[in-house]
């Protein structure tokens, strides 16, 4: 079985009028970017009273060797979104206006190929391989995939506070 070392979490909350279309083709495309092959995993929408709930979850992987791989959780939520009307450049757009919070969880997962797993003798290698050997490589690996994750969020902060700024 693959090893799956969580690295970090962070999440972008934002409440006001967005255009929720917009911020998600913005995170996809910043994702393949960097070269993440993403999977939606999950699809929700429900009509609630206040407005509309989206509930998507994607799962982004980025193959870093045959024995490292990078992996992004991507949760998005929204609640009471509504659409609007608004003026932008005297022009009347639709947007949306609720909460949206999009949690990102980066993994590093080492042997997603489960090339060490024949037996416990080849196991108790890996343990070493990793604790000893490459230790420093899983260090480096761990502080790129914190940097990617902590620039998407800033990213999708950014492009939200634009949104905002009609």
């Amino acid at each position: 079985m693959a090893e799956l070392d969580k690295i970090c979490e962070g999440k972008v909350t934002f409440e006001g009028i967005f255009n929720f279309g917009e911020i998600y083709k913005f995170v996809y495309t910043l994702l393949q970017d960097y070269e993440y092959k993403l999977e939606e995993r999950l699809y929700s929408e429900k009509s609630k009273p206040n407005g509309k709930e989206i509930e998507v979850f994607w799962m982004a992987k980025r193959k870093i060797s045959d024995y490292f791989r990078f992996r992004i959780n991507v949760n998005w939520l929204t609640l009471g979104m509504n659409d609007v009307e608004v003026q932008k450049d005297g022009v009347k757009v639709k947007m949306s206006k609720g909460r949206l919070e999009i949690r990102f969880t980066a993994f590093l997962e080492k042997d997603y190929e489960h090339r060490w797993e024949n037996n416990t003798v080849v196991k108790f290698m890996r343990g070493l391989y990793d604790r000893y050997i490459i230790k420093s490589r899983i260090e480096t690996y761990e502080d790129k995939i914190k940097e990617e994750t902590d620039e998407f969020i800033a990213q999708a902060k950014a492009f939200l506070a634009l949104e905002a700024k009609l």
